[in-house]
């Protein structure tokens, strides 16, 4: 179909530009399409000079367009319950950020450190000396079966202290999984809950690597795990024993969380970390242990309380072909990084 069969090249001393003329042609031609009465079509069925004076060589580029235009975000800012979803670099954090800034608030910062992990005490309190929560107040809480490996101690920041709070020796990871629920039940009755307002559980062998900042508060506040993030719920680890006090049916759960960085609200955590504790108790009872040890335990509370925060991939991440890509690593797992990595890798982690 010829669009401008009434368009001719127009003579005299003044001549148009080609575009000029285009443009003059596709408008005239607008007006008479619905003065006939007739609804504008929004398919292009043949490229038209119309185009060529654009730059598009083909109706396929603006197909495109509409394409870049509907696709969902690669970033999502929110959770399917309307929690944030939080990406370090984003307006969102940036406002998130001037939220708590200037609130002076005290954070703590709990690891458990036994056996041979004590190895990857130093790394981790130099990293988040540097990046965690900075300019803001922090206590460091140790639960540690040997309190000599952080001999000699650790010159720390300006409103930056350690406590080191001394557990039982716990040989071997069955127990330590058994355990250390418990323990940080223990430990925020005992120590921690008169003493700061936020609380964040992390394991003691990662390392903070960029900005963790105040984006990072909410009342219950879980992260994202790095290879499962994206994968159709039927792909998570969840626990499928029925007799599991932490058994997950098939209609259950709409993300699957790491156990490696979790936190919020003193009281929060102080609750979350009593009710797994006992489910442990109770599955210990009857001789099963979760698939995925504190972790399953963690997902199944956290379908039943849903957090109001979500950290993304950024907070708890490491190399993999599972792993999805971030726009920035702020806290990497140096425990899995080495399990995954090549001999080069390993030494440029230094397992």
């Amino acid at each position: 179909m010829v669009l401008f069969p009434f368009c001719k090249q127009p003579s005299g001393p003044v001549r148009k530009t080609r575009l000029q003329l285009v443009l003059y042609c596709f408008l005239l031609s607008l007006i008479i399409y619905f003065l006939q009465g007739r609804k504008a079509s929004v398919r292009v069925e043949s490229p038209h000079p119309f185009f060529h004076a654009l730059g598009a060589d083909s109706g396929q580029e603006m197909a495109d367009m509409t394409v870049v235009k509907a696709a969902a975000p690669k970033t999502p800012q929110e959770t399917p319950w309307g929690a944030p979803l939080v990406w370090g670099n984003t307006r969102n954090s940036a406002w998130r950020r001037a939220k708590y800034t200037q609130r002076g608030v005290r954070t703590g910062l709990l690891v458990l450190v036994v056996g041979t992990y004590a190895r990857f005490i130093r790394r981790f309190l130099s990293s988040a000396e540097t990046h965690f929560l900075p300019g803001q107040m922090v206590t460091y809480y140790i639960l540690t079966d040997n309190p000599r490996s952080l001999d000699p101690s650790m010159e720390l920041g300006p409103e930056r202290e350690l406590k080191v709070v001394p557990v039982a020796e716990l040989p071997g990871w069955d127990r330590l999984a058994y355990r250390r629920m418990a323990l940080v039940v223990d430990a925020i009755k005992n120590e921690i809950s008169s003493e700061v307002q936020y609380l964040f559980c992390a394991d003691i062998d990662q390392e903070f690597v960029a900005p963790v900042r105040e984006e990072i508060f909410g009342d219950l506040v879980a992260t994202l795990h790095p290879e499962l993030y994206g994968m159709p719920q039927n792909a998570f680890p969840y626990e499928v024993e029925e007799a599991s006090s932490a058994c997950v049916d098939d209609d259950e759960g709409d993300y699957y969380y790491t156990s490696e960085f979790y936190g919020g609200l003193v009281s929060e955590v102080h609750r979350l970390a009593q009710a797994c504790s006992m489910l442990i108790l109770q599955d210990q009872a009857k001789g099963i242990m979760a698939r995925g040890l504190e972790e399953s335990y963690l997902n199944r509370y956290l379908i039943d309380h849903r957090p109001t925060c979500v950290l993304s991939p950024e907070y708890s991440c490491w190399d993999s072909a599972l792993a999805t890509d971030v726009p920035v690593q702020r806290l990497v797992s140096l425990g899995r990084q080495c399990e995954a990595s090549d001999m080069k890798m390993k030494e440029q982690y230094r397992c």
